[in-house]
C-alpha cells in the first residue's frame, strides 16, 4: 500500500478520496533575482501553493512609515517596516509545510538566516538554496535544513518527489 501512495495513480486516488496533499511553500530570502518565479513557473503542474514576503524592496522598506507615519530617525523608520513585514513573514512561515530560503550572492541576508532559524525552530521542512561558495558561511543553516539546493530547478524536483514520489528523468 505504501508504494501506491507515492505513484501518479496514488495522487489521483488521493484526490478522488478527498485526500489532497497540497503543499504550502513559503519562499523566503533574497529578493533581487527571479528565483521565485522560476520555481513557481516550473511547479505549475504540482499541487503547491506559494507565499512569500513582499519583494518590492521600496514597499518593504517603507511600509511602516507609509502606514503608521514618518520617522526622523532611520532606526525607527526601519523598525516600523521590519515589524509590519514580520507579521506577514511569521504568518507565512507558520502556515507553510515547506520553507525555502534563498541566499543570494549580492548582500548579507541576515533576514534570510533569521527566517531559516524560525522555520527550523517551528519544525518546518526547510530547504536552503545557495551557491556552493557559501557552503562554509552557511554550514549551521545548512545543517538545520532537510535539503540544500544550488538551483531553483532542484527545489522543484524536491517538491515533485515529495508530492508524487517521482524522480527527475
Amino acid at each position: 500500500m505504501g508504494r501506491l501512495w507515492g505513484s501518479g495513480l496514488a495522487a489521483l486516488t488521493r484526490k478522488k478520496m478527498g485526500m489532497s496533499m497540497t503543499l504550502k511553500v513559503y519562499l523566503s530570502g533574497e529578493i533581487h533575482t527571479d528565483w521565485r518565479d522560476q520555481i513557481i513557473d516550473a511547479a505549475k503542474d504540482l499541487d503547491v501553493s506559494f507565499d512569500s514576503p513582499v519583494t518590492d524592496h521600496d514597499a518593504s522598506d517603507d511600509c511602516g512609515v507609509t502606514i503608521l507615519g514618518a520617522e526622523d530617525n532611520k532606526f525607527w523608520h526601519d523598525r516600523k517596516g521590519a515589524q509590519l513585514n514580520a507579521i506577514r513573514t511569521r504568518r507565512g512561515i507558520e502556515q507553510a509545510d515547506v520553507v525555502v530560503v534563498r541566499f543570494g550572492d549580492k548582500y548579507r541576508q541576515w533576514n534570510a538566516a533569521f527566517d531559516a532559524g524560525v522555520a527550523s525552530a517551528l519544525g518546518k521542512s526547510l530547504i536552503v538554496l545557495h551557491a556552493p561558495e557559501h557552503q562554509h558561511a552557511l554550514k549551521e543553516v545548512d545543517a538545520a535544513a532537510l535539503a540544500v539546493a544550488e538551483h531553483p530547478e532542484q527545489v522543484v524536483q524536491i517538491l515533485r518527489y515529495v508530492l508524487t514520489g517521482t524522480l527527475p528523468r
